[in-house]
């Protein structure tokens, strides 16, 4: 007991004083939340070179047309600058009208592939093909449809948008709702309805997400339930799952670095000298635990105090964090152990990258499947894979911290079941690490680490 305890003490000082762990405190918070901040700080950070955009619009009196370029022209105007310090942040939408080049298909074809000349030239960004229809009442007997033109002759029905920037949003996003308004505004007109009355009409109703109203336990007032927000909710439980993969993955690949470098400098036999092979790998493991837990608690007390200052502080129980720390010490034991076990089987780092594989397809799993388990926590197919050993302590934890909860009984087994999988991967890897540490040359195989464990 003593030497294992030398042994983990030596690896996680050498762990902890390494720049390695410094540089990893940074790295995390980097992964996980660095997308957000750079988004927010280059939300922007856009071309705001002029986009022109010509429109054929085919209605009658052009209303279309009109309304795209008075709403572009109060566009340009309020919206495309910065209120505080006038600085253009928006690009400028220039709108130009083109007529119709009538209803034969070749004139139509033709006009549009001027048009897409066009927008290669970089004269154009887009065009749109308003339809001549599209005001018109469209018909409510489902026995009648309207039949849908063939192309290439244009669809009076619907509004047609081409560009080489499929990607840019900004532009149709920007016209849709200018069309939708004044297409209202002209069936209005056409049938005479009030638009006042009928807008009050198809008003919709505001619908408000609420927990379960709950009774004081001292008082016995009965209190209103909280206000739900769906991403919150998956946003906790989500942050704790890529977290504990994270510390998975930045503690288990330097234990299997250093094992392998350990063989590759001899370093190993000395050391086999005074110690057990499953004492140091054992040693090894607790050491890596030391390393995982201090990452942890490192990053937890700092999202306390950054959820404390804002005031959500109450988003995660400390019930859910137990289970957390509980459930990170027993997937770093089984985890550690197989990484290491791949360390001592491989003969160089690059052997590695071949078989840790498996390995790192377990502890992906639960990346490829937590959004279905979130949203229906308490389906058998989620209880099913969240009692799965090796994706346990990700997706158990993900269906403690989603509302309504689970029976207190599923994570309790869950851990049961992870404990004997631990219990078997500590096994295998001390028969894979006893063998494999003082191989020397040639790396392992597969069917050589089955034999490895059946016949040691």
């Amino acid at each position: 007991m003593r030497k294992l305890l030398v042994v983990a003490k030596r690896e996680y000082s050498a762990a902890v004083r390494s720049k390695a762990f410094l540089i990893s405190l940074f790295v995390m918070p980097i992964l996980m939340g660095g997308g957000i901040v750079l988004q927010y700080f280059l939300k922007d950070r856009v071309d705001v070179r002029e986009k022109r955009v010509a429109v054929i619009d085919r209605t009658a009196g052009r209303r279309m047309l009109a309304a795209l370029e008075t709403a572009a022209s109060a566009r340009n105007t309020n919206e495309i600058f910065d209120p505080v310090s006038k600085r253009q942040i928006k690009p400028v939408f220039a709108v130009e009208g083109v007529a119709p080049a009538g209803d034969d298909p070749g004139d139509i074809e033709r006009q549009r592939f001027e048009l897409s000349e066009r927008v290669r030239r970089e004269e154009l960004f887009g065009f749109f093909e308003i339809g001549a229809a599209v005001a018109d009442l469209p018909a409510v007997d489902p026995a009648t449809p309207t039949p849908a033109a063939k192309p290439p002759q244009p669809d009076p029905l619907v509004v047609r948008y081409q560009s080489n920037s499929p990607t840019y949003d900004e532009l149709h996003k920007w016209v849709k709702p200018i069309v939708e308004t004044a297409v209202r505004q002209q069936r209005f007109q056409t049938t005479g309805l009030p638009a006042d009355k009928v807008r009050g009409v198809l008003e919709p109703v505001p619908l408000l997400v609420k927990g379960l109203s709950q009774r004081d336990s001292v008082t016995g007032e009965i209190r209103e339930g909280k206000d739900e927000n769906p991403i919150v909710s998956l946003l906790v439980p989500a942050g704790l799952m890529i977290l504990m993969f994270m510390l998975i993955l930045l503690g288990g690949t330097p234990a299997m670095q250093g094992v392998v470098e350990e063989k590759m400098n001899k370093i190993a036999e000395m050391i086999l000298g005074s110690v057990r092979p499953f004492e140091l790998m054992l040693g090894k493991v607790i050491g890596l635990m030391g390393v995982s837990l201090t990452l942890a608690f490192i990053y937890l007390g700092g999202a306390y105090w950054a959820a404390n200052h804002y005031g959500v502080a109450d988003l995660v129980s400390p019930g859910i964090l137990a289970w957390f720390i509980v459930y990170l010490i027993v997937a770093i034991i089984m985890y550690g152990s197989l990484f290491i076990a791949v360390g001592a089987a491989c003969s160089d780092l690059q052997e590695t990258q071949t078989m840790l594989w498996p390995v790192m397809l377990m502890a992906m799993l639960p990346l490829f499947i937590w959004i279905n388990v979130a949203r229906e926590p308490t389906s058998s197919f989620s209880t099913i894979v969240s009692l799965i050993p090796t994706a346990t302590p990700m997706l158990m934890l993900l269906r403690l911290a989603v509302p309504p909860g689970i029976p207190w009984w599923q994570p309790a087994l869950g851990l049961v079941l992870m404990l004997l999988m631990t219990v078997a991967c500590v096994y295998a890897a001390g028969r894979i690490f006893r063998v494999g540490i003082l191989m020397q040359g040639k790396g392992a195989s597969l069917r050589d680490l089955a034999r490895w464990i059946v016949k040691g």
